[in-house]
C-alpha cells in the first residue's frame, strides 16, 4: 500500500497532465494506476445496511398534466415513486429529443478532443463557473472514480461563454433552459405531493434559483473490477434531472419522508459512456434551508436542524464521495 506521501505526490503527477482519465485512455494503459483502486467492500453488490431491494425505475407520463382530471394521477405517482425509491423517469417532458442527442454528442466530442485543446478549460478554481477536470474531489476522497467531467453553473449567473468549450458553447445554455422549465413542473408535482400548494418550493423554498449542469464522461476501463465511475453518494441539491446515453451503468443503492437517493456508476470495458446531470438548488446566499413540516401527510416533526446552502456545500466537498451522506450532519 503506498504511504499519504507517495499517494499525494501520484495524484499532483495525474492532475498536473490536465487529461484526465481519457488521457490515460489514449496512452493505452492496460492497468489501471493504484490511485483508481477502490477498497473490495466498496465494489461489491452485496446487500448494504438499508435492505437490498430489486425494484424497477417508476416511469412517469407527464402527458397526463394536459388533462384537469389527471393531474392528481401524476401527482399520485410522483408522491409514490420519491417516498419508495426517489427516483423515477419521466417521458413526455417536453426537452426535445435532437436536443437531448446533442447535448450528449457535444460532451461527447469536447472529450474526444486532443489534450492540449481541453487544457486550457481545466481547472479546479471553484470561483470559474465553467471548469473541465478530473473528480472534484480528486485530493479529498479516499480514491478516485474512472470519470472526467464538464461542470457549470447555469444559474442564476450562467459562465462567460469564452468558459464553456465550443463544442458545448451553444447547447448548453440551451438544454440548461429546456431543464429549468422541466423543472419547473416537477417541483409543482413535489410541492403538492406534499400536500403544498403548486408554487412553494419554488417560490418559497428557493429550489429553482441554482442549476448546475455536470456532463460527466467515463471512458472505457481496462480493469472495471478495480474501481467505478462514480462512488457511491447522495447529490447535495433538491433535485437532479440526468440524461445518459445507451451505454448505463447508473446503480441506484438505496434509499425521513421524501427520499435523497443512493447510487453510484460502475465501470465498464464497454465505452465511453455519457451523462449529463442538471442539480438544483438554492443559490448560495444565505437563506436558510428548514424542514417543511406544513405538508397534509407527514407527522410534523422535523427530522432534520435548519442548514444554509454554503454549509451543505463546504460540507459535501470537504469529505468528498465517500458514500455517507451530506445529510447526517443536519439530522436531528
Amino acid at each position: 500500500m503506498a504511504s499519504d506521501h507517495e499517494r499525494l505526490r501520484a495524484l499532483k503527477a495525474f492532475d498536473g497532465t490536465k487529461a484526465g482519465v481519457k488521457g490515460l485512455v489514449d496512452a493505452g494503459v492496460t492497468t489501471i494506476p493504484a490511485i483508481f483502486h477502490h477498497p473490495p467492500d466498496s465494489l461489491a453488490d452485496a446487500p448494504h445496511h438499508h435492505g437490498h431491494h430489486q425494484f424497477a425505475i417508476p416511469v412517469i407520463d407527464l402527458a397526463g398534466l394536459a388533462k384537469p382530471s389527471g393531474r392528481a394521477s401524476v401527482v399520485g405517482a410522483v408522491r409514490a415513486a420519491a417516498e419508495t425509491v426517489g427516483f423515477f423517469q419521466v417521458t413526455n417532458h417536453d426537452v426535445p429529443e435532437p436536443a437531448m442527442s446533442e447535448i450528449l454528442a457535444a460532451v461527447r466530442r469536447f472529450n474526444e478532443e486532443p489534450a492540449e485543446a481541453k487544457a486550457p478549460y481545466y481547472s479546479r478554481d471553484t470561483e470559474r463557473r465553467a471548469r473541465y477536470q478530473c473528480n472534484f474531489d480528486l485530493f479529498r476522497s479516499p480514491t478516485a472514480c474512472w470519470r472526467d467531467t464538464l461542470y457549470m453553473e447555469m444559474a442564476p449567473e450562467p459562465p462567460p461563454p469564452e468558459q464553456i468549450p465550443p463544442a458545448c458553447r451553444a447547447i448548453v445554455p440551451e438544454y440548461a433552459g429546456l431543464v429549468q422549465r422541466l423543472g419547473r413542473t416537477l417541483f409543482g408535482l413535489l410541492s403538492e405531493a406534499m400536500g403544498l400548494r403548486r408554487g412553494y418550493l419554488e417560490e418559497e423554498a428557493g429550489c429553482l434559483e441554482g442549476l448546475s449542469v455536470g456532463c460527466h464522461y467515463y471512458p472505457a476501463c481496462p480493469e472495471p473490477h478495480r474501481t467505478l465511475g462514480n462512488a457511491r453518494h447522495s447529490d447535495p441539491s433538491f433535485l437532479t434531472v440526468l440524461l445518459q446515453d445507451a451505454v448505463g451503468g447508473l446503480q441506484i443503492l438505496s434509499n425521513d419522508r421524501f427520499r435523497s437517493v443512493e447510487h453510484r456508476v460502475v465501470a465498464n470495458t464497454a465505452g465511453p459512456r455519457v451523462s449529463v446531470a442538471c442539480f438544483f438548488r438554492a443559490d448560495a446566499s444565505t437563506r436558510v434551508l428548514a424542514p417543511i413540516v406544513a405538508g397534509g401527510d407527514g407527522d410534523g416533526r422535523a427530522r432534520y436542524r435548519s442548514t444554509t446552502v454554503p454549509e451543505m456545500l463546504r460540507h459535501y466537498g470537504a469529505k468528498g464521495l465517500d458514500g455517507v451522506s451530506a445529510l447526517q450532519r443536519v439530522r436531528i
